[in-house]
């Protein structure tokens, strides 16, 4: 859940950790793996996973973006550079478009892909000073304000439906002891109306171990509105009101490309003065078209206390939980002129000091959302309040367990990191032993 904390007019950007003291028992689901390959049903898509590179150093490109040329169908690459990428049957003769920040943009034709391992590699791309004239503000913050006032000319002005899907994580130090996954639809409404998004659920599954989490149970409170809320353009009152513009000292850093438009990359911080736990990082603006392409930034938790509050609904008596790092990465994607919605992360770590015990317990949570598919419609029909998610739901007490291996037919997913995929099957392993 994102929690409004308003002080001094400024709300702060979170989401609630539950800590319960719980039995020490894992979850018991049906055990059928979902990593198996489909069962012989008619589909109507055809798959293909492979990774995006660095052309020179092989290294993996997280988060890059694969959008199907002609269409909006899209996914991003996970942490290793890994993606799935799922095409209805007939698109053979289409290209995917794959972007990554700072890099040559490639266009691969789907008939040259291979459904199994296809390996793009992507060109750094060099920067040169623009042949153009380009009216630059003299400082970062007038840059940034303009951006943020010229949203309704540069991004989504009509309502529109995404379908987006959903995953977050739970993992004590580096093992994964939670997964949930879900496919929802967001309504989306114009970037310049100041009604919330709503979102519906379509389809969840989860598998937990909590075995893995000694005596606690953790969960995430908010779901898909951890990452929904972390767009910066309509959501600002989260982090840039017009008045908390006031509290960041702004900078201009290194140029970049994102095609064939240069994009500034501007610092941001909080200023010496101010104590209450506020942002830091960076945001990429296209210079001519003052359009926020991508904002990487984390929240200050020099003050322990203060952010601790801001995240940690429940907790034994006998506990002190310091979040050790918060962190968001929202990017946008471009059609026809106008930017919406892509992609976004969030990432919670933090440390559980117990009383007379030796060793601390570190946890971490990570949610990431991506649009798969998107459409406009002046006429959408939003769902009533009753079938939309709440903002305090938590979705490992409504997905249904890892159960049928059919279960995402033709939806694009986010290629599962090895060591999730890897936890799953252990887990299952475990629980089929048990049954």
């Amino acid at each position: 859940m994102m929690q409004f904390f308003i002080k001094n007019g400024l709300r702060s950007l979170a989401f609630f950790v539950l800590i319960n003291l719980s039995v020490g028992v894992t979850e018991t689901v049906n055990a059928r793996s979902f990593f198996q390959e489909q069962s012989e049903q008619q589909i109507d898509f055809i798959q293909y996973k492979g990774e995006v590179v660095d052309s020179e150093t092989k290294k993996p490109l997280i988060f890059a973006t694969l959008n199907v040329e002609g269409s909006n169908i899209s996914t991003v690459t996970n942490t290793e550079g890994n993606f799935v990428l799922k095409i209805p049957k007939g698109s053979s003769s289409a290209n995917v478009m794959v972007s990554f920040l700072g890099y040559k943009s490639e266009s691969v034709s789907i008939s040259s892909m291979n459904e199994n391992n296809t390996v793009i590699a992507l060109e750094v791309l060099v920067i040169e000073l623009p042949e153009v004239n380009i009216s630059v503000p003299r400082d970062a913050v007038t840059l940034v304000k303009e951006t943020m006032r010229k949203k309704g000319d540069n991004y989504f002005d009509d309502p529109t439906i995404m379908t987006a899907f959903y995953r977050e994580t739970i993992k004590k130090r580096r093992k994964n002891v939670s997964l949930s996954e879900a496919v929802v639809t967001i309504y989306k409404t114009p970037y310049t109306s100041n009604r919330r998004d709503a979102v519906q659920l379509y389809k969840a599954r989860k598998s937990t171990d909590y075995s893995k989490l000694d005596t606690l149970v953790l969960k995430l409170q908010g779901g898909p509105f951890n990452a929904l809320y972390a767009d910066v353009m309509k959501y600002p009152e989260f982090i840039f009101t017009e008045e908390a513009m006031d509290d960041y000292n702004f900078s201009f850093d290194r140029s970049t490309r994102i095609n064939s438009q240069l994009i500034y990359v501007i610092n941001f911080r909080q200023r010496n003065e101010i104590s209450d736990p506020l942002y830091q990082g960076k945001l990429f603006i296209d210079v001519e078209k003052k359009v926020l392409t991508s904002a990487i930034y984390s929240l200050n938790i020099t003050n322990k206390v203060a952010a601790s509050r801001l995240f940690v609904r429940k907790k034994p008596r006998n506990a002190r939980v310091y979040p050790t790092q918060v962190a968001y990465r929202v990017d946008y994607r471009e059609k026809d002129g106008r930017w919406y919605y892509g992609y976004s992360n969030a990432q919670l770590e933090f440390k559980i000091n117990w009383d007379k015990k030796l060793f601390n317990s570190v946890y971490g949570m990570t949610c990431e959302m991506a649009i798969t598919d998107w459409e406009k419609n002046i006429d959408i029909k939003e769902p009533k309040f009753k079938d939309r998610l709440k903002s305090t739901i938590i979705l490992t007490d409504e997905a249904v367990g890892f159960s049928d291996p059919d279960f995402w037919g033709e939806y694009n997913i986010i290629e599962p990191e090895k060591s999730i995929e890897s936890a799953i099957k252990k887990i299952q392993r475990q629980l089929k032993k048990s049954q």
